[in-house]
């Protein structure tokens, strides 16, 4: 197994690349998306959370990430000894209509395969999405983890609508009219995953790509009236067998999934790295479920780490683990800090591992 760190775009820095190898990584997630633009977001940027509103605003719809630009970005970090991984969820501008299954959706399928194109001639190997109306949505900051550490979590479910202009919260359309989306079926959102997946596919397998879907994330049946995918460990195996092929797979949150009211972490690690399905692993740990959960230090958690890694270790997985968010510690570098103990922890129980 390999150790990963995530940077949000605004951190694809020198200094960030050189942090993360001191931290004994050896890969990166990146983040292309700027999900701070224009919004209301949690202290020191760690990771959004916002309003009602949304994150903030979405980006150019008429601007595709560029070979080149991926190609730049893979260059510089590996003059720091590190190899991006995966690029981590596609821009609400790029996609809203594939997701809303609105006028634009042939359209913007095209820029979706040009893309994953892109991160084939670059030699990125896995694209991560969530393919989610309401997104990421209902989550709170606060002092949550041990010390009173800044941590994030959800205090109650979210139901408020989701205003026109509004996808996976983000807004798209500053300037759409007055009013709310109109609800729609589970079934209904399962058959746009399906369709997305049969025309995306193929070309991720002719790239070498794999396109990895996350769990959603509060992991419950609705988010502000819309339906979820992934909400039930079991319903991973649904989306596997939508579609065989080896490109269809997933972006295994154990947090996500710990969230979860049902099933159990435990079997869901073996369940799905037994198939060979995990593209990559956010290794982090939270206290409670749905609709209130806090994320806590990886140490600190509900989620027993070390039997994780057994399981993916019996299971002969060999894919990244990056920790994704961890709580900001008291100092003047929040997220160094609460990024370098995840870090530490992971490298030490992985060399541990090792020596079983």
């Amino acid at each position: 197994m390999k150790l990963g760190l995530g940077l949000y775009r605004h951190m694809l820095t020198r200094d960030n690349f050189r942090f993360a190898r001191q931290a004994g990584a050896t890969h990166l997630v990146i983040h292309l998306v700027d999900y701070f633009k224009g919004g209301a977001h949690s202290p020191g940027d760690n990771q959004p959370t916002g309003s009602d509103r949304g994150w903030g605003l979405a980006g150019d719809p008429n601007r595709l990430w560029t070979t080149q630009e991926l190609k730049d970005i893979c260059r510089s970090a590996a003059e720091e000894g590190l190899k991006i991984e995966a690029v981590e969820n596609f821009d609400p501008a790029h996609w809203h209509d594939v997701i809303l299954d609105g006028p634009k959706r042939e359209s913007q399928m095209e820029n979706l395969k040009t893309i994953v194109r892109r991160l084939g001639e670059a030699e990125i190997p896995v694209m991560g999405y969530n393919f989610s109306i309401a997104g990421v949505a209902g989550r709170v900051s606060g002092p949550f983890a041990r010390g009173h550490a800044v941590s994030v979590g959800m205090e109650g479910p979210l139901d408020i609508p989701i205003p026109n202009g509004m996808v996976w919260n983000m807004v798209y359309d500053p300037d759409a009219p007055q009013g709310t989306l109109t609800s729609i079926s589970s079934q209904e959102l399962w058959q746009r995953l399906e369709r997305f997946l049969g025309e995306m596919l193929p070309v991720a397998e002719e790239v070498g790509v794999k396109l990895a879907l996350h769990p959603d994330d509060p992991p419950l049946p609705t988010v502000r009236g819309q339906p979820r995918l992934v909400w039930q460990p079991a319903l991973y195996q649904r989306v596997i067998d939508l579609n065989p092929s080896r490109s269809n797979a997933l972006e295994f949150c154990l947090g996500t999934l710990a969230e979860m009211v049902d099933g159990n972490i435990y079997e869901a690690v073996e369940q799905y790295s037994r198939q060979d399905r995990l593209a990559y692993v956010h290794f982090r740990n939270v206290r409670g479920k749905v609709p209130s959960y806090k994320e806590t230090f990886v140490d600190d958690g509900e989620i027993d780490m070390l039997r994780v890694l057994r399981i993916l270790k019996q299971n002969d997985y060999d894919g990244v683990l990056i920790p994704d968010h961890t709580p900001q510690m008291t100092c003047s570098a929040p997220w160094h800090a609460g990024m370098a103990f995840a870090m530490g922890y992971m490298r030490a129980a992985l060399q541990a591992l090792e020596t079983v």
